[in-house]
């Protein structure tokens, strides 16, 4: 049912979906998973700190990589003056390396400014 309801998604549905997901360890899903991520990146502007990290790691947890939403966020984690960058916490911030390192996404500017 999600994936017929996909343009309802906000941010923080996103987010949230692919945590429960992730936490269930249901990993099949690849379709579905594939079409959360271009509607996450399409909303990434909306995202907030804790969004962008759980998302990350639920990819990773679930072992889709989905370079396109990793570069995206990693675009928008940079951009913005470092404003989102400067709101992450310690897990957030462990989370998002862990799951960048996880799907093979080497993304060496965001290492650098974390």
């Amino acid at each position: 049912q999600v994936l017929s309801n996909i343009d309802k998604l906000e941010s923080r549905t996103i987010a949230n979906t692919m945590w429960a997901y992730a936490r269930a360890g249901h990993s099949s899903s690849t379709e579905l998973f594939d079409a959360i991520a271009q509607k996450a990146v399409e909303k990434l502007d909306n995202f907030n700190s804790q969004d962008i990290a759980n998302t990350v790691w639920a990819y990773a947890t679930l072992g889709h990589s989905s370079p396109k939403l990793f570069d995206a966020m990693s675009r928008m984690i940079l951009s913005n003056n470092n404003r989102i960058l400067n709101s992450f916490n310690t897990q957030d911030i462990a989370n998002i390396l862990w799951a960048y390192a996880t799907v093979g996404n080497s993304s060496p500017e965001l290492f650098d400014a974390m």
